[in-house]
């Protein structure tokens, strides 16, 4: 089972930092390439970063590449989205999710089988 944590009010410029941890016997979140995804109002689901099953490279999406981070801790069963320069159109729910296929990581949904509840991000002053 996965859950997103971590989000909240922030101001504009202001950074977050977002969780994704997994529970369940022997549900390693190194094992699977997790995405991070947000729903905008109004939006479909937008695909915002990923990092891969093996080798762990990520890739993001390009409105937010220098300014989201994806980081793990497996001591922990969390992978993280540090969330930098924040700006009023990053306002939404967002996601984390799983799937097995080999590297490279996508961004595209539809892989994805596993898939946390949401937490909400507020940016605005």
């Amino acid at each position: 089972q996965l859950q997103a944590s971590g989000g909240g009010l922030v101001q504009p410029g202001g950074s977050l930092r977002l969780s994704c941890t997994g529970s369940g016997f022997g549900f390693n979140l190194d094992h699977y390439a997790i995405g991070w995804f947000r729903q905008r109002p109004g939006k479909g689901r937008e695909g915002v970063g990923c990092i891969s099953s093996r080798g762990r490279s990520t890739y993001y999406a390009s409105s937010v590449k220098g300014r989201f981070t994806i980081s793990e801790d497996g001591a922990k069963n969390t992978v993280y989205l540090q969330m930098n320069s924040l700006k009023p159109e990053d306002t939404a729910v967002y996601y984390c999710a799983t799937e097995q296929r080999d590297p490279p990581c996508t961004v595209l949904p539809g892989p994805y089988d596993s898939w946390g509840q949401g937490t909400q991000v507020t940016v605005s002053s």
